[in-house]
């Protein structure tokens, strides 16, 4: 399943907030760098969103 970048501020922050795409992009960069050796299971799906893999491939 794929979530949109609009989606996951609307479960963040609520619709009534404003918040850029690129400040979206900017919280996964930092989820990422805190997952350390398991940042890959965060994946970009371009144009879209993002999405959660069930494993990576070594």
């Amino acid at each position: 399943m794929v979530f949109t970048r609009y989606q996951i501020m609307d479960l963040l922050h609520g619709g009534d907030y404003v918040v850029t795409d690129r400040a979206i992009d900017v919280q996964i960069t930092y989820l990422r760098k805190k997952l350390g050796p398991r940042r890959d299971y965060i994946e970009t799906v371009r144009g879209v969103g993002y999405r959660f893999r069930d494993r990576v491939e070594a």
